[in-house]
């Protein structure tokens, strides 16, 4: 066998969106009919007109060298932009010498990850959890421990209070959270700091808060949307741009370590020189001098709080169960009948509905929906909901 067995594993364990992705293109190719795809979170709005002038202004006159090279950690000027948006936004003292420009927020977790984790380390995950999270923290040696979020799909201080042990070397959030959509209130953030500190002391070591922060800029209900660096000092913040301009194919993001974290100028070394040696050399040159300028722009959110609002109604109406989501664009509710994997198969065979098994999220008995789609799609697929739970009912 010419992959080694442990890829070979991985890959039949591989995400369910994909596969559900691929499916749809099995069934748009029969031409028997529309196909209503909610299983990847592909955004189909355009960036925001800032984004693209500026793009336009770098394409037409670049600054001398921008294709080159440059430090593994990014621009200076990008760098020292983000420092300036991130201590606007969460009032901590960060400068450029704590960012690092990556490729993506995926290529963000692995550096981070790879710089804190030594082998056997634990990494405690919520779940539902992202599933790469599973791969990337097996890429760097560590062991997932995965704990279950709160009914809401909140954070269950005394299941995590449960899970640490002398092990516990990170802990990766997600808020706003793919797939549930739950976003993390800040006084829950407080209680996890506190938790995280106190058993930091008790087992001798640094517990970092790794937060993965790519929808942070879709949230609905609140004025401000928490995240690490407002409540813990040993925390690490990643995030890209993928969603909040709409840029998931540019693979631009950026890490930012708390200044106060312990050893927090051996980290920010670390994910400079991770950057490079992981092979991802520096993050795309063009679109970090094109984000630059647009760090606090996004695309319309209310197109999104639409959605979110016309399918929470219509789903709950049809006798689905779900928690009104916070923010990103998902929806998560329980499967009827308890197993999403045949409830997923019975809409996809049926009703050219293409959503998610939550099992691919560690959450058997849930599916998601991603409503970052046109209203066309929605409206179009809102019979086949209705349908499909009656079949199951």
């Amino acid at each position: 066998m010419p992959v080694s067995k442990k890829v070979g594993e991985a890959m039949t364990r591989s995400s369910w969106i994909r596969r559900m992705f691929e499916e749809g293109e099995t069934l748009r190719a029969d031409g028997k009919g529309t196909v209503c795809d909610f299983s990847l979170g592909n955004p189909c709005l355009e960036p925001p007109g800032e984004f693209t002038k500026r793009l336009a202004e770098l394409v037409l006159s670049p600054p001398p060298g921008v294709h080159r090279y440059m430090a593994n950690i990014g621009h200076e000027s990008t760098r020292r932009a983000v420092a300036a948006y991130v201590r606007d936004e969460f009032k901590v003292a960060v400068t450029h010498d704590h960012v690092v420009m990556t490729v993506g927020a995926g290529g963000g977790c692995n550096v981070a990850l790879k710089a804190v984790l030594d082998p056997g380390d634990e990494v405690i995950v919520l779940t539902p959890f992202f599933v790469e999270y599973a791969f990337y923290i097996d890429n760097h040696g560590g062991t997932m421990v995965r704990v279950p979020a709160g009914d809401d799909f909140g954070i269950d201080h005394e299941a995590i209070a449960r899970a640490i042990t002398a092990r516990t070397k990170a802990m990766i959030i997600n808020s706003p959270n793919n797939p549930t959509g739950a976003v993390y209130s800040r006084e829950s953030l407080g209680r996890l700091a506190a938790l995280l500190r106190e058993k930091g002391v008790e087992m001798g070591r640094t517990i970092y808060l790794i937060s993965d922060e790519p929808y942070r800029k879709i949230f609905y209900d609140t004025q401000h949307c928490p995240g690490a660096l407002d409540v813990y000092e040993h925390s690490i913040m990643i995030t890209s741009h993928s969603k909040d301009l709409g840029l998931a194919g540019e693979r631009i993001g950026w890490i930012v370590v708390h200044p106060e974290a312990d050893d927090a100028e051996s980290i920010h070394g670390a994910t400079a020189f991770l950057n490079r040696t992981l092979g991802f050399v520096n993050a795309p040159s063009l679109m970090q001098k094109a984000v630059e300028t647009c760090l606090k722009a996004s695309v319309d959110i209310e197109w999104y709080r639409r959605k979110r609002d016309l399918l929470y109604e219509r789903l709950t109406a049809f006798g689905y169960e779900l928690v009104k989501p916070g923010g990103a664009f998902y929806v998560f509710p329980k499967a009827p009948g308890g197993d999403d994997v045949a409830f997923c198969q019975l809409m996809l065979k049926r009703h050219r509905v293409l959503v998610v098994p939550g099992s691919g999220f560690g959450a058997p008995g849930f599916f998601r929906l991603s409503y970052c789609v046109e209203d066309s799609v929605v409206e179009a697929a809102l019979p086949a909901f209705e349908q499909a739970i009656k079949e199951f009912k």
